[in-house]
């Protein structure tokens, strides 16, 4: 199989969970063309996994004009027809308005060199990871180019606006869909009429448990960590005041923030603000080894974020025996387990925050089975490997005219894996179950 992986900007430190997924596809014997709208920046290069795939991968922007007029003539001569059917998709699904008319064009014009390449390299199928502007690109090169596509629904920000981005009408023309979490799709099914539904599958994101060494929590604790990017949205001005209140009882608490983003300075001024310079360590963007580390240097993992499909970060935490506190929103609550593999906060409360993490900290038997927890968790449910595994089955049912079930059923006796015989039996009921 040959498949084509799209994304805005490949590989960037922040979406190690795709560079996983594609190594995970290779591994199964999938030939995956990697593709990216823009090129990523050299602080996202934090790693040999992210220099090599940076290497291979095939960057539209910024295109060559020789190049961008050849690609669309090219197209446009095959078949007029198809051409024109595109270019009337661009105009339909385009954003109201000078700016959205004008954006629309540069994604028709993108996606007239990325339905070439597909087409030159002779590759089957395009599958895109989240639902806005490459998700424009990659359906209008499905429709110029005349191949599949299919997409993988993260959310939350593509759901604060989905008539903007024009969810349903690729919801209705995707191969496929999908979905990181329950959650996550049934915001989708909202935009789709019914009998789509059993199209849209659960696909977690995950990492490799293999690769995390056990924590040992034998003693009271006191290392915090956030991995992540720094904005407000992930709720760092919070957990910088449930620090303050924590040190109160915890005087040697210390908070590593792993990761950079548009709000970092910020938050190292409100970390003097507050009197936390001894307690914060920013460290910036790491490599994926490097965060590894730091996990495993970690009493308890905090996420006290605003909006998240189901964070990879709360994933490396659990899959190193390392309790969460984080927030209950989205789909969070489908990978941890309150009060079992950690703890649930409501968002934007400093005080319940606290609390939790105090628990934690003086309980170093309790942190043991959270993270116990955590890790059985990790993987069942979210192993990458496992997950790409089904991801490839779902692909190659779908581009057969088959429709696999929307979830695996695990069973015991496969050490985790799918239980193939149990997928096959629930795919040609899926439909009825969805209804």
């Amino acid at each position: 199989m040959r498949v084509a992986y799209l994304t805005g900007e490949y590989p960037r430190a922040t979406d190690t969970f795709i560079q996983r997924e594609v190594a995970a596809l290779r591994e199964n014997g999938v030939d995956v063309h990697t593709f990216s709208i823009r090129r990523t920046g050299d602080e996202h290069i934090v790693g040999p996994e992210q220099r090599a795939e940076r290497d291979r991968t095939f960057y539209l922007l910024p295109p060559k004009p020789v190049g961008l007029l050849a690609a669309h003539l090219s197209l446009l001569f095959k078949s007029p027809a198809r051409y024109l059917q595109a270019l009337t998709l661009a105009w339909s699904t385009r954003q109201h308005g000078l700016r959205g008319t004008f954006y629309q064009l540069f994604y028709f014009l993108e996606a007239g060199i990325l339905a070439d390449q597909i087409q030159k390299r002779q590759i089957q199928h395009l599958h895109n990871h989240f639902g806005d502007s490459s998700c424009s690109v990659s359906m209008l090169a499905s429709a110029l180019g005349g191949f599949t596509f299919s997409f993988t629904l993260h959310g939350p920000y593509i759901f604060f606006a989905p008539y903007a981005w024009r969810l349903d009408e690729k919801l209705k023309r995707a191969l496929f869909v999908s979905c990181i979490s329950y959650y996550c799709r049934s915001q989708a099914m909202i935009h789709v009429p019914a009998e789509t539904w059993n199209r849209m599958h659960i696909v977690h994101c995950g990492v490799d448990p293999a690769l995390f060494n056990l924590v040992s929590h034998d003693k009271p604790g006191q290392r915090l960590m956030y991995s992540g990017r720094l904005a407000v949205v992930k709720g760092l001005l919070i957990l910088l005041e449930s620090l303050a209140i924590l040190k109160r009882s915890h005087p040697d608490i210390l908070l590593t923030i792993v990761g950079d983003g548009p709000d970092r300075q910020s938050l190292e001024q409100m970390t003097t603000q507050l009197g936390l310079t001894e307690n914060v360590k920013f460290v910036g963007y790491q490599s994926q080894a490097e965060v590894r580390q730091h996990v495993q240097q970690t009493d308890v993992f905090v996420l006290p974020s605003f909006a998240e499909g189901v964070p990879v970060s709360l994933m490396e935490a659990m899959a190193a025996g390392v309790p969460v506190v984080t927030t209950r929103i989205a789909g969070v609550s489908e990978l941890v387990d309150d009060g079992i593999s950690g703890y649930l906060v409501p968002a934007g409360d400093p005080v319940s925050l606290a609390n939790r993490i105090s628990i934690l900290l003086e309980d170093g038997q309790l942190r043991s089975q959270f993270g116990a927890a955590g890790r059985a968790k990790i993987e069942s449910e979210f192993n990458i490997n496992h997950e790409a595994t089904w991801l490839y089955r779902i692909m190659t049912a779908a581009l057969q005219g088959n429709v696999e079930s929307l979830r695996p059923t695990y069973s015991s006796d496969t050490n985790g894996h799918p239980d193939s015989r149990q997928t096959e039996e629930t795919a040609s009921t899926s439909l009825q179950r969805s209804l």
